[in-house]
């Protein structure tokens, strides 16, 4: 069974692809046993794979290939090729900003903040990994980190106060570390209770 998949991306993402002398295309391409044909006029990127279904992970190459063009780094979009619990997600805020350019460049100013803190804040707190590309916000994550993730930029282009998103993010993290603890302590009683028969 053969595949093949066509995405484009933004050109001037496609140095950030190929990597120097070839290596971030190569890298996927052996990590997901695909070819990788790129036109670097147009920008369309075609994946494609004859091997077996479970010789390949053509979709995953899609996923690190649509990440790159959103403005991730190699390194940041390999995350998807380490886990099978990590996804990638996207956002468009012109759902919040329409058609008002200055609308849009006023929300992503809020969720970039000064000298980039209010991002890397959303990205310590949430676990997510987050990127602003043109009109759309990428996520790559595990469900949690990237629902937390977007439950703040949603929030910040609705025109929450930057605190108001913190203190949710923390509070959230604060109930998964007791959630995490509680099963621990669970487990752990469950362990305490096992009856080792003696010996007669």
């Amino acid at each position: 069974m053969s595949f093949q998949h066509t995405t484009k991306i933004p050109r001037e993402r496609i140095g950030a692809l190929i990597g120097k002398r070839g290596k971030v295309k190569q890298q996927i391409e052996k990590r997901c046993g695909v070819e990788i044909e790129i036109d670097s006029e147009s920008g369309n990127t075609i994946v494609s794979s004859t091997k077996p279904a479970e010789q390949m992970d053509a979709f995953r190459a899609v996923e690190v290939i649509t990440a790159i063009g959103r403005g991730f780094s190699p390194e940041r979009a390999y995350r998807l090729l380490d886990s099978e619990e990590v996804m990638f997600q996207q956002m468009d805020l012109h759902d919040y900003a329409g058609r008002s350019p200055n609308a849009l460049e006023r929300i992503k100013g809020r969720i970039i903040g000064e000298g980039g803190k209010a991002r890397r804040m959303i990205e310590e707190l949430s676990g997510a990994s987050v990127s602003v590309y043109g009109h759309m916000v990428g996520f790559i994550g595990e469900y949690k980190e990237v629902k937390l993730a977007t439950d703040a930029i949603v929030m910040l282009a609705k025109g929450s106060m930057h605190k108001g998103v913190y203190n949710m993010l923390q509070d959230a993290r604060r109930r998964d570390k007791l959630d995490r603890m509680r099963l621990w302590e669970d487990n752990y009683d469950k362990d305490d209770e096992k009856v080792i028969p003696s010996e007669s």
